[in-house]
């Protein structure tokens, strides 16, 4: 009986790692095309997004988690940047220049 018990726990961790790790925001690269600091907004130019359901490049308007996020970038900068759907649409979670 013990070992059905730790059979079933181990399964449950392995479950809930493998589950965590695919729903982590996957990176998208993207150019800056407009900033709207005053808005707390973002306009980029990206490639596909399949973790936000899009399969065709773009070009977005974003909102963003951090406003300080705006002063680290400039109008055709190249960037990595993480986002996430929510009531009021598309919100950069993550924004660093791409290397």
């Amino acid at each position: 009986m013990k070992s059905i018990a730790r059979l079933t726990t181990a399964l449950a961790l392995t479950l809930g790692l493998a589950l965590g790790s695919s729903a982590q925001a996957a990176s998208i690269s993207g150019e800056v095309k407009k900033i709207d600091e005053a808005a707390g907004k973002i306009t980029l130019k990206h490639g596909p997004a399949k973790s936000l359901g899009m399969d065709e490049p773009m070009t977005m308007v974003y909102r963003v988690k951090d406003p300080a996020m705006l002063r680290q970038v400039k109008v055709g900068d190249k960037v990595t940047f993480e986002a996430e759907e929510a009531a009021a649409g598309y919100t950069v979670t993550r924004m660093e220049k791409a290397k």
